[in-house]
């Protein structure tokens, strides 16, 4: 079996390839990435890609078809993947997140992929009353990041069939320790707020309702869906995935912390506007048609892995929210020190080997 796993090298992908390697280990598994994040190494004890057999590295918006030669599976991580970076980036989040992956799910039922699994998100719900949003919910999306996941779940739908299974994974909220560590999601940066200084700051009313899934859980729900036969669930399947017992308001995750930790003081911002984005999720759906591939972690164990996590990076910066563990700190400063451009491409240095070169040499 060949997998390609792109945007592998954010967050997310670390832990999808190793469960992969674990759970497939005779499998040619591929990784195509921009690299953006690839120096954003936290307490990782090898290169998470040497659990590849193949690095690729490049822009899902110029992907060429070759890449998906021989693949049987396509697990589309890539993406501009929070709601700050697609506010200052609208335009390129469109490119990235929606064209590119409608014309990448083209090219894969092209090039006879039986598997296309799009990382999709339960941010498309937005702003919601009391009942748990199931898949069947009206849409409310209220960001960019959320406009391009129900764009691309619209798109990549009639492409399913004829030998092309497309699973759509409504993930909820990331959350766990990682290689390649983000602060910038809920409970990650309240563990942060608490290793670093002794106490979270909710920049909300903390009222906000929130689903979240460990990374290594999303890695399970991935490792089910690049298999998925079309009579488990249709030729296409948009599934919300988590679980029901992991929808927390703000304030609660909070709380479950300074359980953890109980020297933590934590900190309401009860004059802040009120946060649209909240929504509880049911996961029902994704409990019958994937029962062995359900969440194993439960909130006390990520909040523990995390706090020992940081504390193996020595993490002590009481001003992290500033730092390169914030995706958006990332890019800011590749275009700062003129990495890349407007449009979120490298730039390229002239004096520096090019593709052709390389093909001749």
């Amino acid at each position: 079996m060949k997998i390609l796993i792109t945007g592998n090298m954010g967050y997310v992908g670390p832990g999808v390839v190793e469960h992969l390697r674990t759970t497939h280990p005779d499998a040619t598994l591929v990784g195509y990435d921009m690299a953006y994040f690839a120096s954003c190494l936290t307490d990782a004890p090898i290169l998470p890609e040497s659990r590849l057999d193949i690095q690729l590295y490049g822009d899902v918006r110029t992907m060429p078809a070759q890449v998906l030669e021989g693949v049987d599976a396509v697990v589309h991580l890539a993406a501009i993947s929070n709601d700050p970076m697609g506010k200052k980036f609208e335009d390129v989040t469109m490119e990235v997140n929606y064209k590119s992956s409608v014309r990448i799910a083209e090219m894969a039922k092209a090039a006879g992929v039986k598997n296309f699994v799009f990382a999709s998100s339960c941010s498309m719900y937005g702003a919601a009353e009391e009942m748990a949003k199931t898949e069947d919910s009206t849409l409310n999306p209220l960001t960019a990041y959320a406009r391009s996941k129900v764009a691309t779940e619209k798109d990549i739908q009639p492409l399913a069939g004829d030998g092309f299974t497309v699973t759509s994974l409504r993930f909820a909220t990331a959350c766990g320790m990682s290689n390649r560590l983000r602060l910038d999601l809920v409970l990650n940066d309240f563990v942060a707020g608490a290793v670093a200084t002794g106490k979270i700051n909710i920049l909300s009313d903390g009222t906000p309702w929130r689903p979240l899934i460990h990374v290594r859980d999303m890695a399970r729900a991935i490792e089910w869906a690049i298999t998925r036969k079309p009579s488990n669930g249709g030729e296409f399947l948009a599934v919300n995935t988590g679980s029901n017992e992991w929808n927390y308001q703000v304030y609660e995750l909070a709380n479950a912390v300074a359980e953890v930790m109980p020297s933590v003081d934590v900190s309401v911002n009860k004059d802040a506007a009120p946060d649209k984005r909240s929504y509880k999720v049911n996961f029902d759906l994704y409990k019958e048609l994937a029962p062995n591939h359900q969440p194993q972690y439960t909130l006390s164990q990520a909040i523990q892995e995390l706090q020992v996590g940081l504390a193996a990076m020595e993490f002590k910066d009481g001003d992290f929210r500033n730092s390169q563990l914030m995706r958006l700190m990332v890019l800011n400063s590749l275009q700062e020190n003129d990495k890349i451009n407007e449009q979120l491409q490298w730039k390229r240095n002239k004096s520096s080997v090019s593709e052709a070169e390389l093909e001749t040499a």
